[in-house]
């Protein structure tokens, strides 16, 4: 990077590595153009409001976007040096240097036939253990399961790289005492004075709170009246605590315009649901197992249940009392 200061470099990608590298490049005396086929960048997390607000940041800061096209080929001088990066729209860019960012998509061909493969990735379970029970898997390549969201998926963060391979290494010494891998989707980034945390999922509706102008902003995503995604710009420690907990939690939403206007006052608010002791699961049969797991989607129902079978036996204890004294 130092030797091309005050040069210019072309960055091709508009998600988490493109976003990133760019903000370091131009902070570094570096003239930057930036190329996707999105039309906003981080298109997989961000709606396009939000991605508004960091794109204008980017521009201030002397950052070019061209979007809706991709790189069709590179030029270079007699010493293999690039020099240019032309697009398939035609547009020629000159460029000192260039920073590829696609993603990445793992190289699982050694495996197959030999272990199972799932969604483009090595199929785990909860202990991160593979098809074959003397084989573990580890970080961006896995396929596991989502506890949370019921579902199998492969993510690629360095914080699930870094927690699925202390689980795994847990499995192994000890697997009789590790319960499941319990993961909660989580992303950051920190670029410039700009600061972001998201958890859970970005699905279903997006309910934007806060002052954009101020740089001090989120968002929730509702899906089927929960919050199952939480996204903050600019927050402290404990409000990204509270915004992870809600997220976990997935508490249940009637209303999304006050929770646009409620905000962050929101997540300090909630009350989290009084979940039954274990020992009462056998008696609440397969209610109460998917009352542990999704507390506040069903705690209503449990509660409800819980109320009438109560005022049956008040009922039924007062109805005896009368006869009695009738007789």
């Amino acid at each position: 990077m130092d030797m091309h200061k005050g040069g210019t470099a072309v960055v091709i990608g508009g998600g988490y590595i493109g976003m990133e590298c760019a903000a370091a490049l131009i902070s570094n005396n570096i003239g930057v153009t930036m190329v996707f086929p999105e039309h906003h960048f981080m298109a997989r997390l961000f709606t396009a409001e939000i991605a508004a607000f960091y794109e204008d940041y980017y521009m201030k800061r002397g950052v070019n976007f061209i979007k809706g096209t991709v790189m069709a080929a590179f030029e270079s001088d007699e010493n293999k040096n690039v020099t240019a990066v032309v697009l398939k729209d035609g547009t020629h860019i000159k460029a000192d240097m260039v920073v590829v960012g696609i993603g990445i998509r793992p190289n699982i061909s050694l495996f197959e036939g030999q272990l199972a493969l799932e969604k483009g990735g090595i199929k785990v379970n909860g202990k991160m253990q593979t098809s074959n029970a003397s084989v573990y898997a580890v970080g961006d390549v896995v396929t596991f399961p989502l506890k949370s969201y019921r579902d199998m998926r492969r993510l690629e963060h360095v914080d699930h790289a870094r927690k699925s391979a202390a689980h795994a290494v847990q499995a192994i010494l000890s697997s009789d005492k590790v319960k499941d891998y319990d993961y909660l989707p989580y992303f950051y980034s920190r670029v410039f004075t700009l600061s972001w945390q998201f958890y859970g999922d970005n699905i279903g509706d997006c309910v934007i709170f806060g002052t954009l102008k101020d740089k001090k902003f989120g968002a929730f995503w509702v899906e089927k009246g929960q919050v199952i995604g939480a996204f903050l710009e600019g927050g402290t420690k404990e409000e990204y605590i509270t915004l992870e907990k809600i997220a976990r939690l997935k508490p249940c939403i009637t209303d999304m315009e006050s929770l646009a206007r409620l905000g962050l006052s929101f997540p300090f608010d909630f009350k989290e649901p009084v979940i039954p002791h274990s020992s009462l699961i056998p008696f609440l049969g397969e209610r109460g197992e998917a009352l542990l797991e999704k507390p506040s989607s069903l705690f209503f129902q449990v509660s409800a249940g819980i109320a009438v079978a109560v005022g049956i036996s008040v009922f039924a204890v007062w109805y005896r009392k009368k006869r009695r004294r009738k007789c």
